[in-house]
């Protein structure tokens, strides 16, 4: 029993995160005009996207020195205060606090949750516990904008973000009587130097990539250019030596996520737009291709967690599948082709992230020695989070120089799909052989092109707002995809 209450409270606790992330992009439209911030519009998202970044890297190593409790128990405490202050805000400046708070709980949450499977699940079961992380976000992108939709015009903005600390506590409380006697308490690491560094790298490596994102709008090239190259000195710093020239293990871990999510999350937030403008379907309709993907990536997650296929399977097929569903759907961009075959296209593209996601995170732990989770769990979600980011960002300047053509985007989201499918069978390699995150070489994230919750924002139904702003200012919630599906 106590282990079923630990499980509820890990599924609990990653779906509020969840959520909320999906929530705020939905909402803040609202409370933008309301608190009358619009100029800040994309610092609410920039602003949690650099929060999460940090707070990535520092639970990662906390967790590691200190056990998982520490951060766990802070990220709870920071996020449901965040969420607070955010809803209590009387300016936009007060709630972008609010959301910063929010952001680096969040991602302290997100962390100690992975160091937590490591340490209390024997290994077989982390297929089905990482299934489990994938659904709890994939869920409330189909439920959530009507529950957002209906809370909003209720109960008004505010309740989007006051109702959810309520339920933070009681999943905490759950995942307190579940933690009773489990094996987490102390590090398994010993204390070295460099975390302040480490940190200091994370925080420019959050500039970079909102340089990016605000690059990427109409006339802003120079920043788009800025924001790639501190990137290119500052990404490396967080990630395994060797990930973006698909060094074998867990850099191929590592970079396969970047470049499965940047495919996935930039092609996404282009469908409901292109649906809209080039095949005049309805925003409903349109929505429901994205809710097809979703539930697929929901079933294929749960096949990973039986072990249907094989890990080397799930990797080959998933990125496979993605760059199938990316072909498809840029088809439907032709005129002659039936508008209903996107729906299927995007089920299949679903299916392939379904297997790939939860698979990584498996694979992340399976190649981390003891005192080494967190650190490398860490460097997965920083390195999701910013490839997505950059994804976002490149696709979204390149749609808008090419006259809004959107076969420039699934072509280059194609690229990546394709870049994963050669990675993934270097994601395989022995723990003895898997580098300690690094520099890397010098000029490699620049090579990279490419934070969950782009994704989210494009399953609400925001996508068309995003991409008309080139990465979106809603994009930035990429930013947060390092708390994103597992």
């Amino acid at each position: 029993m106590t282990r079923k209450a630990l499980t509820a409270g890990l599924v609990a606790l990653m779906s509020l995160v969840a959520f909320e992330y999906m929530a705020v992009a939905i909402a803040m439209p609202v409370v933008a005009e309301e608190l009358g911030g619009l100029e800040l519009y994309g610092l609410a998202f920039s602003g949690a996207m650099a929060a999460s970044v940090v707070g990535t890297v520092l639970g990662g190593r906390w967790a590691d020195l200190r056990g998982p409790k520490a951060p766990l128990w802070t990220g709870v405490a920071g996020f449901a205060a965040g969420l607070g202050v955010a809803g209590l805000a009387p300016s936009m400046e007060v709630l972008i606090a609010g959301r910063f708070v929010q952001g680096f709980g969040g991602a302290l949450v997100s962390v100690a949750l992975y160091v937590l499977v490591a340490r209390v699940y024997p290994e077989e079961l982390h297929p089905r516990i990482f299934s489990l992380f994938a659904t709890a976000w994939v869920v409330p992108s189909m439920v959530g904008p009507a529950i957002v939709g209906v809370l909003t015009d209720a109960l008004g903005w505010r309740s989007v973000f006051l109702l959810v600390p309520f339920l933070t506590v009681a999943a905490g409380l759950l995942l307190l009587r579940g933690l009773a006697g489990q094996p987490v308490s102390g590090g398994q690491r010993a204390p070295a130097p460099g975390l302040p560094a480490k940190i200091a790298w994370a925080a420019v490596t959050a500039v970079g990539a909102a340089l990016m994102q605000y690059g990427s709008t109409g006339g802003r090239l120079p920043l788009l250019i800025a924001g790639l190259v501190v990137l290119a000195v500052a990404l490396p710093r967080l990630l395994p030596a060797g990930t973006l020239r698909a060094a074998r293990g867990l850099p191929s871990v590592v970079g396969l996520r970047g470049l499965a999510a940047g495919a996935f999350f930039a092609a996404e937030v282009m469908v409901p737009l292109m649906l809209r403008e080039e095949r005049e379907l309805s925003t409903t309709a349109a929505g429901l291709v994205l809710t097809g993907g979703a539930l697929s990536w929901s079933f294929a997650s749960w096949l990973q967690g039986r072990e249907v296929f094989g890990q080397r399977t799930n990797l080959r097929l998933g990125s496979a599948m993605i760059a199938l569903g990316i072909v498809v759907m840029g088809a439907v961009t032709i005129p002659s082709v039936p508008l209903a075959v996107a729906y299927p296209a995007w089920i299949v593209t679903g299916f392939g992230i379904g297997l790939i996601y939860p698979t990584l995170s498996v694979l992340t732990l399976e190649l981390s020695a003891p005192g080494e989770q967190g650190e490398n769990s860490s460097a997965l979600q920083v390195g999701e989070s910013v490839f997505s980011v950059v994804s976002v960002a490149v696709t979204g300047a390149l749609f808008l120089s090419a006259g809004r053509e959107y076969w420039v985007v699934f072509a280059a989201t194609l690229v990546m799909a394709v870049a994963g499918l050669a990675v993934a069978p270097r994601a395989f390699g022995s723990r003895e052989a898997t580098p300690p995150p690094g520099p890397g070489r010098p000029g490699e994230a620049a090579q990279a092109g490419q934070a969950g919750q782009a994704a989210q924002a494009a399953q609400a139904g925001g996508a068309a707002q995003a991409v008309q702003a080139g990465a979106g200012q809603a994009g930035a919630a990429a930013g947060q995809s390092s708390a994103g599906p597992a």
